[in-house]
């Protein structure tokens, strides 16, 4: 409800007149000039912003353990349901193309426009959330991504479910926005253990669509792939309509109308209530630049962006494989090539697991010796162990995948698929962990760039992966493919050791994140809800 405004007479109204008429224009209107004494000091009845440091106790990170972890599984459903859209696609393809006699390499199409609007959609809508907050973009996010399910499953013809995947993906905030919020409710140095929570949550989405997808194919209709993503979709919107505001801009300009109301504080105000226009037009179009002018100014972004993106498209071709591996090498059904999938899923758990005593030991290090004593780098250290497990995951699976013609058993070779799982993961959650740290609530843009490149990237791979496994060669088609990827993995590895011997060289080149960084010593390690220097 809007706050009633005072007497025209009262000193509030009063100050409510200085605050539309002594902005100052070289500040683009932000923030309103305020009275003072003749002595430079402030006058006691001025309009005055009101700092997190403040009001620490009514932002997200003074929230219960129960409250934050009540959200983070509303997050994590967030996540799943957006990353099943993606996955569960690819067991449609054949139905599809049964369905509308088109071509299978014509269904892929629909993966692609998928992927591909994604990767932007993630892009823009993060800095939104960090502008208006997170619950309305998400809402407005899963809202209209639940509606374009309809059109996809009621299509007469092709070109409309591609319409419909194209403004569905357009309309996903989830790589972004639900990676971005960690800042929102952790710092630093506590957001570990949360972080891999939801990056765990992110991978299983994408895997399990195709545990999932296989029986709707056996079984059902092609319509009911959306019916199901709708279902899963509306179930989620219903969950985080629940969910709290967590975004500190909006939580202080909360706040700061509390101590209004109840007399506390009659001159205080937050934020966003300072900035007149709330959003000017030159504003609007910064902020929708933002996760772009970090994506390709910031060497943090681009480095990890790049590094994930690569990972990501390797793994998306390699389970775009399975169907044909699986059935060449050992006469699997549809059923069996998705229970096959299972074991990259197993592999997710594990890694997720194997990351607990890395954290512990990082914290009993900050306790002992105190934050600075840690460098940025250690994030990524324990990926310098796990990595490796993609190339080898992808050169065993590719020379086991003979199957029954060279009495290789299947366990073989989805031994060596948990190892590409696992270096999946690593990398995933390495580099959003140490891109969250050194960007905190501008985080959302940051990570968008993270999923620009992974989704971008995977969107392409939706086009060239049957392909490349049924081609290639004159004979061992799949052994050759996967071999190609296990080549490819090795020099995606291989910068993650430049990056980690190369960090401080890399941070000193990123102007905004040493500028949050500055901005955090100065408030005493802890992030800041706005900061002094803005891309």
């Amino acid at each position: 409800m809007s706050e009633p405004k005072p007497p025209l007479d009262s000193p509030e109204a009063q100050h409510s007149d200085d605050l539309s008429s002594s902005s100052d224009p070289s500040d683009d209107g932000l923030v309103p000039q305020t009275e003072k004494t003749e002595n430079g000091g402030i006058a006691p009845d001025s309009p005055r912003e009101l700092k997190e440091t403040e009001c620490y106790d009514a932002l997200a990170y003074s929230w219960p353990r129960w409250k934050k972890w009540t959200y983070l599984v509303a997050i994590a459903f967030v996540q799943v349901s957006m990353n099943f859209n993606t996955s569960v696609f690819p067991n449609a393809v054949i139905p599809l193309s049964k369905a509308f006699n088109i071509s299978q390499q014509e269904a892929r199409t629909g993966q692609m426009a998928y992927l591909v609007t994604y990767s932007i959609g993630c892009e823009l809508w993060a800095p939104w959330s960090e502008e208006f907050g997170r619950w309305p973009i998400l809402q407005l996010s899963m809202f209209l991504i639940n509606i374009w399910q309809l059109p996809a499953a009621l299509a007469p013809n092709w070109g409309s479910i591609v319409v419909a995947r194209a403004l569905g993906g357009i309309s996903t905030a989830g790589g972004s926005v639900t990676l971005g919020l960690i800042a929102d409710l952790y710092e630093p140095d506590e957001q570990q253990f949360p972080l891999a929570f939801i990056v765990f949550s992110s991978c299983i989405g994408t895997s399990i669509g195709g545990v999932i997808g296989g029986p709707i194919e056996r079984f059902l209709d092609w319509q009911w792939f959306f019916w199901i993503q709708l279902i899963f979709g509306a179930v989620t919107q219903a969950i985080i309509f629940f969910m709290p505001e967590s975004r500190s801009t909006i939580l202080i300009d909360r706040e700061a109308k509390r101590r209004r109301k109840t007399g506390e504080d009659p001159n205080v105000y937050g934020p966003n209530e300072l900035k007149k226009p709330r959003v000017s037009l030159k504003e609007a179009g910064k902020i929708w630049i933002r996760p772009f002018h970090m994506l390709l100014r910031e060497p943090i972004v681009l480095c990890l962006s790049l590094l994930s993106g690569f990972s990501d498209a390797l793994i998306f071709t390699f389970l775009e494989s399975f169907s044909i591996v699986y059935e060449q090498g050992w006469g699997f059904g549809v059923l069996a090539c998705a229970w096959a999938v299972i074991p990259i899923n197993l592999a997710y758990l594990l890694t997720y697991i194997s990351y607990f005593p890395w954290f512990a030991r990082d914290e009993h290090l900050r306790k002992k010796h105190g934050n600075e004593a840690i460098p940025p780098e250690r994030r990524l250290k324990w990926l310098l162990w796990l990595a490796p497990f993609e190339p080898i995951g992808l050169f065993g699976f590719a020379w086991t995948s003979f199957g029954k013609e060279r009495g290789i058993p299947w366990i073989a070779s989805m031994i060596f698929s948990t190892m590409v799982g696992i270096a999946n993961y690593a990398i995933y959650l390495s580099s959003v962990d140490y891109m969250i740290a050194s960007y905190g609530v501008y985080s959302a843009s940051a990570c968008g760039g993270n999923a620009f490149a992974r989704d971008l990237l995977a969107g392409i791979s939706a086009m060239y992966a049957t392909p490349m496994y049924t081609n290639i060669g004159s004979k061992w088609h799949v052994q050759y493919a996967s071999t190609i990827l296990g080549c490819l993995s090795c020099l995606v590895v291989a910068p993650i050791y430049l990056f980690y011997w190369k960090g401080p060289q890399i941070r000193d080149r990123s102007k905004f994140a040493k500028s949050l960084a500055a901005d955090r010593k100065e408030n005493g390690g802890r992030r800041v809800s706005r900061p002094s220097f803005e891309p």
